[in-house]
């Protein structure tokens, strides 16, 4: 279980702001560390500052950074890069890579909620080199080999 993990703040007026929404939310909200509004043009992409980095520092684990469900839904803000990800031993700043997928522009407030930071476990396992796979069932069918055709 991953009970602690390094936070820094980068912008203080982040003081109070780096938390979980609810009990029982599953993801960290990731705010803009901006001075000022930043207007997210139709179909382009962002590189903002969280304001915070954080050291997981247990290989067992990792950070995702995902969309706000809502933002994507609503306005079309997702992730740039589909899916952020934050390994145990990264200690930068956590950076959101925001992407307008509307025909709107999108205006976005310092310190508004951008994101979601949530900790996964992580399994790195021994490679093994082999020259033939045990057969089995699906074998190389792929892309929609086990949907509707």
């Amino acid at each position: 279980m991953l009970n602690e993990v390094k936070i820094k703040l980068l912008d203080e007026k982040l003081k109070d702001k780096p938390t979980f929404s609810t009990k029982g939310s599953a993801g960290l909200d990731l705010r803009a560390s901006l001075e000022s509004e930043l207007i997210l043009k139709s179909n382009k992409t962002e590189l903002i500052p969280t304001g915070i980095s954080i050291h997981i520092e247990n290989q067992s684990y990792a950070g995702l950074i995902l969309p706000r469900s809502g933002l994507g839904h609503n306005h079309g803000i997702v992730l740039g890069n589909l899916v952020g990800l934050i390994d145990s031993d990264y200690q930068g700043q956590l950076f959101v890579s925001c992407w307008n997928r509307s025909d709107v522009d999108y205006k976005i407030e310092p310190y508004d909620r951008i994101a979601q930071l949530i900790f996964i476990t992580v399994d790195q396992p021994k490679l093994k080199i082999v020259d033939t796979f045990e057969k089995s069932i699906r074998g190389s069918d792929g892309f929609g080999s086990s949907g509707k055709k």
